[in-house]
């Protein structure tokens, strides 16, 4: 009974800081859509304006990879549904996150040889590179391990070093993130107060969002 109790009490957590980090996800999205098209001109990967097509990169990091690898973790851990059904909605969530995340670097790419920049020479490239080809080589060996039907006993040595890897992958995004923001933010001329508040209330919400899906995916027992 007990026992019973802790697990449902855990799942009542759980879900709660799962709808959290929904909410702090949406907003990010929202707040990153109004930064872009009211004070950054707009996106537009096949634009000659430079400005359009780099704000795609900072949209589809966040709302195509960070976002979206979120939602992978948690509905694996946090909806109640049969296993393989969460994995398969797992896999395919975390192979959207990987090909819009592919199209985000590309933004930054072809931005920087727009204007002229050297690629790679920030603090911020380097985590957000090294995240990214991480991510793809988790993303690869958990295919490899967990979908064919193999031993048991390899798939349990592996899972934490699996589960452990993502959530450590999930708030390296994040730090990506923030640096971006820092980044843009003392690099670029901001029109007035009010977007340097925007982008400061935006990172709080990227971080929280991260910090959320953290505790859902670790309080969950689903899994």
């Amino acid at each position: 009974m007990d026992v019973d109790h802790h697990r449902s009490r855990h799942h009542r957590s759980a879900s709660s800081l799962t709808m959290v980090a929904h909410l702090f996800g949406i907003l990010a999205t929202i707040l990153m859509l109004v930064w872009l098209l009211h004070y950054r001109e707009g996106l537009d990967l096949d634009s000659d304006d430079a400005r359009r097509v780099f704000n795609v990169h900072p949209f589809l990091m966040f709302f195509g990879f960070i976002f979206m690898a979120g939602e992978a973790m948690m509905a694996y851990k946090t909806v109640r549904a049969d296993w393989q059904v969460r994995k398969f909605v797992h896999l395919f969530f975390h192979l959207v996150a990987m090909v819009l995340g592919i199209v985000g670097l590309h933004a930054a790419f072809k931005y920087h040889n727009q204007v002229g920049l050297t690629n790679m020479f920030s603090l911020h490239s380097w985590i957000g590179i090294g995240t990214f080809t991480l991510f793809c080589a988790q993303w690869l060996g958990g295919l490899a391990v967990f979908l064919p039907r193999g031993s048991s006993e390899s798939k349990a040595r592996i899972a934490p070093w699996h589960v452990n890897g993502g959530r450590a992958l999930l708030l390296m995004a994040i730090c990506t993130a923030l640096t971006g923001l820092m980044e843009k933010a003392t690099s670029m001329k901001l029109q007035h107060d009010n977007e340097a508040h925007l982008i400061n209330i935006l990172g709080l919400c990227i971080l929280l969002f991260g910090i959320s899906v953290d505790f859902s995916v670790s309080l969950a027992r689903y899994a």
